[in-house]
């Protein structure tokens, strides 16, 4: 298993206008240089209307499914 931390700042309007339906991932990039491509839907849960904002670890499996998505701060 491994871990990837990344930060996140998409305004409210921004991401209902591009992840409610219309796209069905988010591409982030890790705090090492990586970029990495998550269901828009596992960000959901942090979405407030500030928009979805803070630092994020995503934990992956051996076959690099996403297993947890855990924010870690704002």
């Amino acid at each position: 298993m491994q871990s990837f931390t990344f930060r996140v700042n998409i305004s409210y309007q921004v991401f209902l206008q591009h992840y409610s339906g219309a796209a069905s991932s988010a591409v982030v990039v890790t705090e090492n240089g990586l970029k990495l491509q998550l269901p828009a839907v596992r960000l959901r849960p942090y979405l407030t209307q500030m928009g979805v904002r803070g630092r994020f670890q995503v934990d992956v499996d051996d076959n690099n499914k996403l297993t947890t998505l855990t924010k870690l701060s704002d």
